[in-house]
């Protein structure tokens, strides 16, 4: 999605009113067909106008089981033979391992899509953009700083609501973001008079770039539909690559590209828990994975939702009521792991957040502090994720990990936190390693250092962990990656009924201490 620039948005707006408004005023003087016509009166001429109450197309699968299936019936954009088209068709066909992973990525998040799509009354093939956009990889980031499903500049995403602070990015929300470029392609549609394509290309390269071309080309008595304007390369790939996309989908069995069976049914439910919730916790609540949670949630960025909202989970449909259930016993005080820190003489808040690794203004946001003020002696409250609890190794073997190091190339699309998650890393060890901000954009094809621990034939170690508020047997099970059984085995003479925060658990695992 192209930057948008909010200047040139109200000038040309203002533009269109000043010329239309100094029209009516010079009726006597020789009319000027360009001056008086307007940018939707232009658009119409470009023979890709839909008429607002007729988007729909009248297709037997309408009421089809099938997510593709009944997308493809809301395809509404007519069929073009262009050459631009034809190359990027190619290209598809070339890739078919391609097209089957966006469908794959899509899974989670197509029913919402389709069903933001039909609400706003865009045509189908509208549902198909995240794959032009991100290849429908939810935390996919951009050189442009976009990101997303729908690659969000942050100009454009606050315009539409969506946040962006330390602890939640919107644009990285899938629910959020899908009803946020739903709303903003409608908009574009309705300034275009719903001709698409013109609307397309505007969210790829802007409004003010898509509206000057129309009226120089109006100017001159030139056509002014899509294929007849001077727009840059990558809104005249940009467009082509999407129809050439929805042809293959429409005429899939022609292609001979496999379509994967989706039951057309919501793959998440949209919960409002009210308040701050640590996402290791929601997960042990829907009795579901914190890897699972992250695919539904990539917004959250610390593994808890935001102290001031928004508070919405997408939990899997599957383990939504189960969810809630257990959220409504769940105490209060036991939503977030929570770290006491009592403030020593000449502490500031400044050194409190570096010895955590948190920010300054996440801590005066959980404390509601209204500056930076604090005094020695007062106690805050830091959050502290259970995948960084603290505990204590001890019989551990020296030479069980071997440090293996290897350089990793930046592919399109990749952030810091992608290439983590895929390799099963901390981004700030990585932005550590090459000397970089954890904000940095990252350059394709920059080699960056990937440090790995190696574990050796049977190595194994002990570690004593420290049980905190709102731990849990599974929680802990998660963190290490080992079975409740094997923690009440190695636990058995001292673990009672119920954890207690202090207490202090054996661990025996294979993975590194951190």
């Amino acid at each position: 999605m192209k930057i948008f620039n909010s200047r040139l948005f109200i000038l040309f707006f203002l533009t269109l009113f000043f010329i239309q408004g100094c029209s009516l005023k010079n009726s006597n003087q020789v009319e000027n067909p360009v001056q008086n016509t307007s940018i939707n009166d232009l658009a119409r001429k470009s023979g890709f106008h839909l008429p607002t109450d007729t988007v729909r197309p009248n297709n037997s699968h309408t009421n089809s089981n099938d997510s593709w299936q009944y997308l493809i019936s809301l395809f509404a954009i007519p069929e073009v033979d262009d050459a631009l088209i034809d190359k990027q068709l190619k290209w598809y066909l070339a890739h078919p391992k391609y097209i089957a992973t966006i469908q794959t990525r899509a899974q989670p998040y197509l029913y919402n899509i389709i069903q933001q799509v039909e609400k706003k009354g865009l045509p189908g093939e509208i549902a198909l953009l995240p794959a032009v956009e991100s290849g429908f990889k939810a935390d996919a980031y951009s050189r442009a700083h976009a990101s997303g499903l729908w690659q969000f500049i942050p100009s454009t995403g606050r315009l539409y609501g969506l946040d962006q602070n330390w602890w939640y990015d919107g644009r990285r929300d899938v629910y959020a973001s899908t009803d946020a470029a739903t709303s903003y392609l409608k908009k574009l549609g309705a300034v275009f008079d719903n001709d698409w394509l013109l609307a397309l290309a505007s969210y790829n390269a802007g409004m003010g770039t898509v509206g000057r071309s129309v009226k120089r080309n109006a100017a001159k008595n030139k056509a002014t539909d899509f294929w007849s304007l001077d727009l840059p390369r990558e809104t005249k790939n940009y467009v082509p690559r999407l129809l050439a996309l929805a042809k293959i989908f429409a005429n899939a069995e022609h292609y001979g590209i496999s379509l994967k069976t989706q039951t057309h049914k919501p793959a998440f439910q949209a919960i409002n828990i009210s308040s701050q919730l640590e996402l290791s916790k929601a997960a042990e609540l829907a009795n579901t994975s914190v890897a699972q949670l992250h695919l539904l949630n990539p917004g959250l960025s610390r593994g808890y939702t935001p102290p001031k909202g928004p508070h919405r989970l997408l939990i899997p449909i599957d383990n939504a009521e189960l969810f809630k259930k257990n959220l409504a016993a769940l105490p209060v005080d036991q939503r977030v792991l929570w770290q006491r820190h009592k403030v020593k003489s000449g502490e500031n808040l400044g050194i409190i957040a570096r010895r955590y690794n948190t920010r300054v203004i996440a801590i005066r946001e959980l404390n509601h502090l209204t500056n930076n003020n604090i005094r020695a002696g007062a106690h805050l409250l830091i959050p502290v994720a259970r995948n960084r609890a603290n505990h204590t190794p001890f019989k551990q073997t020296k030479s069980a990990f071997t440090i293996h190091q290897s350089i990793y190339k930046v592919k399109a699309g990749d952030s810091l936190w992608g290439i983590a998650r895929k390799l099963g890393l901390h981004s700030k060890d990585i932005a550590r390693w090459n000397q970089i901000g954890l904000n940095n954009t990252l350059a394709l094809g920059q080699s960056l250092v990937i440090k790995q621990a190696v574990k050796h034939a049977n190595a194994q170690q002990s570690i004593r962990y420290t049980v905190r508020s709102g731990d849990s047997l599974y929680a802990i099970s998660e963190k290490f990656n080992v079975r409740v059984a094997d923690l009440r085995k190695w636990n058995s003479a001292t673990l009672g009924k119920y954890l207690k925060p202090g207490q202090t658990l054996t661990v025996k695992t294979s993975q590194p201490s951190t």
